[in-house]
């Protein structure tokens, strides 16, 4: 059977994590190599410092290419940061042919009328992601191709990032002489890793929780509906233990994955404080109301991303939490007490091979990146790094410069 290798970096606050898998014909991913580094050179997502961030990423790199022996060209990135903003935008065209028979390059041209809003010169476009089709007022139609009509309209979810932001990280992978497959959104990667499609067609918000960000999906009728970066995340958790309590930032980083819950603190529990870490020792229900404080916190800023109060109506499938910041014990309890919404964590799932590393929500969006690749890389194409930028007729070589 046929094979194809494709690689998918997660390019992190506080870890950088580089996954490689064959893809077979017959769409099972599979993983053959993961390598996982702590990052350096960026804050909430963007990058501070060019070679720190290069170091890291080509560390991470050397090891996934050790562990499956096999030499990375090129991968799928993936791209947050509170710079990524969203708008959903629409685009119509007429069928002018005799037949009036819908044919993909009127997908091609009503797309590219959907994208034809103004994009200031300092912002690039991501993704411009179809939500539904209409083909002569009627409306919820998923894949025209192949009917009959007049006209055809089309809803996009257009998301754009800063274009600095970006070269920023682009010239990070590129300097190591691998090419971009395809920049995607993180939070749309980790959700093909976590979320199931009836999730996504009866509503679901996906929260990310990872270092530097917590990136926000609104997922209604099978389509994307709204999408945010909130800059808060489990970089403001640790930080949160060290003043509060005084400690050295590793030292509150340890205690918090150790140690921490965001669940009350009953009298059973209570005796076993104090807890101690590294000679620090601090009260078990002292930590546990801080990090309680602060994810309540980024829970209601979630459910601000919501248009009503009547979440239950919106997203019925409630809230799935992912990120390496929803390992924090009580948090699908607390989701719960805060939005009278099913919380559960997601795990990244749908893979195969040397899956034990990646089997934790902080290793979503990397799977995701891969499930992402397998289903959007086009078949014949070999797997090269010109593939995604030929399919786009150029609009990524435009997008990321000569350089």
């Amino acid at each position: 059977m046929k094979r194809r290798v494709i690689t998918a970096i997660d390019v992190g606050t506080t870890k950088i994590c580089t996954a490689i898998a064959e893809i077979t014909e017959n769409g099972s991913t599979q993983v053959i190599g993961v390598g996982i580094t702590p990052s350096h050179g960026l804050h909430k997502g963007l990058v501070v410092n060019i070679n720190d961030a290069a170091a890291s990423i080509k560390e991470s790199i050397r090891k996934a290419e050790q562990a499956a022996n096999y030499k990375v060209e090129s991968a799928y990135v993936g791209v947050t940061g509170r710079h990524v903003s969203s708008v959903n935008n629409k685009g119509v065209v007429a069928i002018t042919r005799n037949d009036r028979l819908v044919r993909p390059d009127d997908l091609k041209r009503v797309l590219s009328s959907a994208q034809s809003i103004k994009v200031p010169n300092d912002r690039k476009l991501l993704h411009v992601i179809p939500r539904q089709y209409a083909v002569d007022g009627q409306v919820g139609v998923r894949n025209p191709v192949g009917m009959h009509g007049f006209r055809l309209d089309v809803e996009t979810h257009v998301i754009t990032a800063a274009a600095a932001s970006v070269q920023n990280l682009v010239k990070c992978i590129r300097g190591l002489g691998i090419e971009i497959d395809d920049l995607v959104l993180e939070p749309l990667a980790s959700s093909e890793a976590v979320l199931t499609e009836d999730e996504k067609q009866v509503g679901v918000v996906l929260a990310d929780i990872g270092g530097g960000t917590t990136d926000v999906c609104i997922f209604k009728d099978g389509a994307i509906w709204h999408t945010a970066i909130l800059p808060v995340a489990g970089y403001q958790l640790t930080r949160d233990v060290a003043i509060g309590l005084g400690l050295p930032f590793d030292v509150a980083e340890e205690m918090k994955k150790r140690y921490g819950s965001c669940m009350p603190v009953y009298e059973s529990r209570m005796e076993q404080s104090p807890i101690s870490e590294d000679g620090h020792g601090i009260s078990y229900q002292d930590l546990c109301d801080i990090l309680r404080a602060r994810i309540e916190e980024i829970t209601r800023l979630i459910l601000l991303e919501l248009p009503r109060s009547d979440y239950e109506s919106v997203v019925p499938a409630g809230i799935v939490f992912t990120g390496g910041s929803s390992n924090i014990a009580g948090l699908e309890t607390l989701g719960r007490d805060i939005s009278r919404l099913p919380v559960r964590v997601g795990m990244p799932g749908n893979i195969y091979g040397l899956t034990d590393a990646l089997r934790d929500p902080a290793y979503a969006t990397g799977v995701g990146l891969l499930l992402w690749g397998a289903k959007n890389a086009p078949k014949k194409q070999s797997w090269g790094g010109f593939g995604f930028f030929n399919r786009m007729k150029g609009m990524l070589s435009k997008f990321f410069g000569n350089n």
